[in-house]
């Protein structure tokens, strides 16, 4: 079977312009063109269900300051008919009807600068950035997103920008474009601009659900004034405990346009996000590794990882009776304490514990032997 050569005779000549291309037109027309990591909020190796700040699903963390409180899960409401099976949800637990002068709300996904110096910022050729996203709240009204230039050696840069909840419970689709020279500026096209090349934080995206006078901003400005969350049109998402907020299909990507969501195989959003978090075990009768003993109650494993994680990870472990078992010829050698690391890198990590005594040099298989058991890696940004 002869094959047409692919000629820019052809493209012209065919439905396909070199415009289309330019505008990213042509569907997948960019491998890993989103920005967001996790952005269908398919990966939650942390658990489905968070009541404390911090970390939730995978790359999204929570910052919640105020006298309310909120539960974030993962959950299965989702926009019909676009490929996504799951989506974040912030739900106001404990109400605060007047939000303080310096309390906030909202969560966070903090980005690598290395994977950002393709836009070019720092130079009067920076990118204009579009974060869209699917969105479903029963509080209507306007919301903001802050975009942050972090630091990194130079300065860093705010941007608030409001978009409208228009329908209660209702899913819609908002699309807000990040100009370099947002408000007349000229902040980043500056030298002072400048991403940092380097694995910590280049760039950061807020989501913000309310936010006292302390943080308000100018509506899409860059400025140099840290902490600009929203500005004073803001709502107060927790106003009512009856107020949700559920959001998926998130996706920032260069230019002025937004393009349909990149769905990644389920394998490759895992192993983006366990450049940040692995957990290795969770939950009882799991295999942490073969063990062996380097004294009478010492004992140790080597744990490599997946993907080779940003930095030398910390441990995140619980620990308690029974939690793990040592097997040695049959006979169980429970550790009650702490486990502990030692020449940790970012592709593996020696784990040791004190189980009970057994005889130096003799190896067994090390357990988890209670459902709270878990041991995890801790690299995020």
């Amino acid at each position: 079977m002869a094959i047409d050569k692919i000629t820019t005779a052809a493209i012209t000549d065919g439905t396909i312009t070199s415009s289309d291309l330019a505008s990213g037109a042509i569907e997948n027309q960019s491998a890993f063109k989103n920005i967001i990591i996790n952005g269908d909020m398919n990966q939650a190796q942390r658990g489905t269900s968070f009541t404390s700040n911090g970390y939730t699903l995978d790359r999204f963390t929570m910052d919640e300051s105020t006298d309310g409180a909120v539960t974030v899960t993962q959950d299965t409401d989702v926009p019909a008919g676009y490929g996504f099976g799951k989506s974040l949800k912030v739900d106001c637990t404990t109400a605060d009807a007047s939000i303080g002068a310096a309390q906030y709300c909202g969560f966070t996904q903090f980005i690598e600068g290395q994977n950002l110096q393709y836009l070019k910022y720092g130079t009067s050729s920076a990118e204009s950035l579009t974060l869209s996203f699917w969105v479903r709240s029963t509080k209507t009204g306007t919301y903001c997103v802050r975009f942050v230039k972090e630091a990194g050696g130079e300065t860093r840069y705010e941007c608030p920008i409001e978009y409208t909840i228009s329908s209660s419970d209702t899913w819609e689709k908002k699309t807000i474009t990040l100009s370099p020279t947002a408000g007349s500026t000229s902040l980043i096209t500056a030298t002072a601009g400048a991403i940092v090349n380097s694995n910590a934080s280049g760039f950061r995206v807020f989501w913000t659900l309310a936010a006292g006078t302390d943080w308000h901003g100018t509506n899409n400005t860059w400025t140099s004034t840290s902490d600009r969350l929203s500005t004073s049109n803001q709502v107060n998402f927790l106003d009512n405990t009856s107020n949700n907020f559920y959001i998926t299909g998130v996706q920032l990507e260069a230019g002025t346009s937004a393009s349909d969501f990149e769905f990644l195989p389920v394998d490759v959003n895992l192993q983006r996000c366990q450049r940040y978090y692995f957990q290795h075990t969770s939950g009882s009768g799991k295999t942490v590794g073969l063990a062996c003993f380097y004294g009478v109650s010492s004992v140790d494993t080597v744990m490599y990882f997946p993907v080779e994680m940003r930095s030398t990870p910390s441990i995140v472990a619980t620990s308690g009776t029974g939690y793990y078992t040592v097997y040695v010829a049959g006979n169980g050698r429970t550790i009650d304490g702490s486990l502990s690391v030692n020449r940790v890198n970012t592709q593996s990590s020696q784990v040791y514990a004190a189980p009970a005594a057994d005889t130096m040099g003799r190896a067994g298989l090390w357990t988890t032997t209670n459902s709270s058991a878990s041991i995890a890696f801790n690299s995020e940004l």
